[in-house]
């Protein structure tokens, strides 16, 4: 009996010698490659939804115009959008600008996007962090064996003088409760991994406060725009009442004699014309009301009236020079094509990294036995050194890679640095020439509401037709408008000014002296 122990002795001896023959003999492939590189995007404006932009043309006046500037703020993508709030739609709501620009902060749908951006990024800098950390985890494994040594080729083996061992062993019974450790020493791609991608939730966050300047521009100027279309209202209304003034004017003088029938078709005419002219304006204010809703997420069917009025001031205390070095200081968006220059930069080095050693430790403690009562401690410290040899030209394609996005991130911030010095400029130009169209445009509907009281005087008086007085109408009807679009040019101009600036919030409110 003692002989057929020694011989599954022997025979348990030579099955561990064989296994650690096999482990010795393990293939290259078992070593496992270094850290890679993670690769930037080519362009550091990558998940830009949309745009607000403001756009001041010249166009010819006509006979009755003085009226050469078109101003428009342009809202495109996700920033015309939004997430409704959950309330009902109630009773009109009394609407101040700080109030909707509160509202589109919160619901417009463009800073949204990139919150969602900036939520991603930080996942990612998360599991770049823990690469770094030690990873800690553990096992509890219990087996059942039962092996065919015949199976393994055992069978024909023969002690001389000793009995024939079993072919077949057990079945037995263990358990092993075992916690492990690993932990990167040196890896320098992994470190620069890491501050890549801290840096591009840097870039994220401001492009995130970019997005909100942008909302504010966007909520402001079709504020401003709103004000300036509820002001043709009111000019249309005051200029329907006095051609039905004129028509009941021009009726009388015809019933009494004094007048020709064409006096009243002509002043009939003119009383028409302004009507039709009333509800287009007063459309398209529904429409921009519907509009602007939607920017701010207003509850579907919620109506509101404007409670602020902006009326003019002059825009002191600041020169072009002032504004633009406060535009490079305070631009979002020039930070966060800074901070993706760096990211790129960071992940390039990573990819050059790629070629130098790097070390790390495992480790692992449990206790193996048949049951808790019978068990015994074991462990094991393993350090490594890892090399690249030959990777086939991977390290290089990496570093090509990461030198293209390096480059266009480059190209990137110079061209918004050359994109902020024009939008100062063109700000303070636009700025310029509202400002000096306002002043005409308040002389010219002064004397154009003169004119037509001399005209009806003269019409009155019988010294005059109503060819006079309806051109005396639409010269007043074209200098109302003249006047509106000059005052809504020029606060949008000063509102675009304070978003190039940066910090647009704050400079509004300076600005329009809120």
């Amino acid at each position: 009996m003692q002989r057929v122990n020694r011989v599954q002795g022997l025979i348990v001896i030579f099955g561990l010698s064989f296994a650690g023959v096999l482990s010795a003999q393990a293939p290259p492939e078992a070593v496992p490659a270094g850290t890679r590189a993670i690769q930037p995007s080519l362009s550091g404006r990558a998940g830009q939804s949309g745009s607000v932009t403001t756009v001041q043309t010249t166009a010819p006046g006509g006979a009755q115009s003085v009226n050469i500037l078109n101003s428009t703020v342009q809202v495109q993508g996700a920033y015309a959008g939004s997430v409704p709030s959950a309330q009902a739609p109630g009773a009109a709501l009394p609407l101040s600008l700080d109030e909707a620009v509160r509202r589109g902060l919160q619901y417009n749908l463009g800073p949204l996007g990139v919150q969602h951006a900036v939520r991603q990024l930080q996942g990612i800098e998360r599991t770049e962090r823990a690469n770094l950390y030690p990873q800690i985890s553990g096992a509890l494994t219990a087996t059942d064996q039962q092996t065919d040594l015949a199976a393994l080729g055992f069978s024909s083996v023969h002690a001389p003088g000793l009995a024939a061992f079993p072919t077949v062993i057990g079945p037995f019974h263990y358990f092993d409760l075992r916690a492990g450790l690993t932990q990167s020493i040196v890896d320098l791609t992994r470190l620069n991994n890491y501050r890549a991608s801290r840096e591009n939730v840097k870039s994220a966050q401001y492009a995130q406060q970019d997005a909100r300047d942008l909302v504010v521009l966007a909520v402001t100027g079709a504020y401003l725009q709103m004000i300036a279309s509820s002001a043709r209202i009111d000019s249309v209304r005051a200029q329907v009442t006095t051609a039905q003034a004129v028509y009941q004017q021009a009726v009388d003088r015809h019933t009494a004699g004094v007048a020709p029938r064409i006096d009243v078709t002509r002043s009939q005419v003119e009383l028409q014309t302004d009507q039709e002219r009333l509800a287009s304006v007063e459309n398209d204010f529904a429409k921009q009301k519907i509009q602007f809703g939607r920017l701010i997420g207003l509850p579907p069917a919620q109506d509101f009236t404007l409670s602020d009025t902006i009326p003019y001031a002059p825009l002191t205390g600041i020169t072009q020079e002032q504004a633009m070095l406060r535009a490079y200081a305070n631009r979002a968006d020039l930070k966060a094509a800074q901070s993706a220059v760096h990211a790129a930069e960071i992940a390039h080095q990573a990819a050059r990294e790629e070629r130098l050693p790097t070390a790390s430790v495992s480790a692992d403690y449990g206790v193996i036995g048949t049951d808790p009562t019978n068990s015994h401690g074991t462990f094991a410290v393993t350090g490594a050194v890892r090399f690249p040899i030959w990777q086939g030209g991977r390290i290089q394609g990496d570093l090509e890679q990461a030198q293209a996005a390096l480059d266009q991130r480059k190209a990137e911030y110079e061209d918004l640095r050359g994109r902020i010095d024009a939008e100062v400029r063109s700000a303070f130009l636009d700025l310029t020439s509202a400002e000096n169209q306002l002043k005409v445009a308040q002389s010219n509907r002064d004397l154009a509401r003169d004119t037509l009281t001399q005209a009806r005087d003269r019409f009155a008086a019988g010294v005059a037709d109503t060819i006079e007085v309806v051109q005396a109408q639409e010269a007043v009807a074209a200098a109302e408008q003249d006047l509106i679009a000059a005052l809504y040019a020029h606060n949008l101009a000063k509102a675009t000014l304070a978003r190039v600036m940066g910090q647009a919030g704050e400079n509004i409110k300076q600005f329009l002296g809120r």
